[in-house]
C-alpha cells in the first residue's frame, strides 16, 4: 500500500497523471493558487467546460478534461475553509478526498495527484490536513485497485515534510 501513495514535491500543472486534481472554489470558474494555476495552464477551454457545471459544492468533486494540462482529466473539488476546526471542516475535508478517488476509480484513473486542499489561502492547518489526506488514501486505496498510484504533490518542502511525517 505504502508504494502506492507517493510524495513529490513539485508543480502540479506539470505532472503526468491520468488526473489531477484542483483545489477549486465553489464556482470552479478558477481563483488563486493551485486554481488558478491549474486553469492558466489548462487553457480556456476549461474554464469554457467549468462554466457548464453549475458549480460544486465543498467537499463534492467534479471532473472535467485536462485540455492543455499533461493530465487527461482534471478533478474539480473546493475545500473547506478554516473557520477554528467546529464547522465540519475535518469532515469535508475528508469528503473531498473520497469523493475525488471516487471519480479518480469511476473514470479509471490509474494515477490521479493531489495538491494540499484547503492548506493555502483556505487556511487548513497544514500537518492536520496531512493527516486526513493520507487516512482517507488509504482507506480508499485499501478497498479499491484503481488508482493504482496516488501522488501528494507539494509546492513547497514545508508540505513535503508535512505530508512525510502523515504518511510514515
Amino acid at each position: 500500500m505504502q508504494t502506492r501513495i507517493e510524495i513529490v514535491q513539485g508543480d502540479i500543472t506539470k505532472i503526468q497523471a491520468d488526473a489531477i486534481v484542483n483545489a477549486a472554489n465553489t464556482s470552479l470558474l478558477g481563483g488563486g493558487g493551485v486554481d488558478g494555476a491549474i486553469h492558466r495552464a489548462a487553457g480556456p477551454e476549461l474554464l469554457a467546460e467549468c462554466r457548464t457545471l453549475g458549480g460544486c459544492p465543498t467537499g463534492q468533486a467534479k471532473i472535467t478534461g485536462g485540455y492543455r494540462l499533461p493530465a487527461r482529466y482534471v478533478i474539480h473539488t473546493p475545500g473547506p475553509i478554516w473557520h477554528g476546526g467546529q464547522s465540519g471542516e475535518d469532515d469535508l475535508l475528508a469528503d473531498c478526498y473520497r469523493n475525488c478517488l471516487a471519480l479518480a476509480a469511476e473514470h479509471d484513473c490509474r494515477t490521479v495527484a493531489f495538491p494540499a486542499i484547503s492548506t493555502g489561502v483556505y487556511h487548513f492547518p497544514l500537518d492536520r490536513a496531512a493527516a486526513i489526506a493520507v487516512r482517507e488514501i488509504r482507506a480508499f486505496l485499501q478497498t479499491h485497485a484503481v488508482p493504482e498510484r496516488v501522488l501528494l504533490v507539494c509546492f513547497d518542502a514545508r508540505t513535503a515534510q508535512a505530508y512525510e511525517n502523515a504518511l510514515h
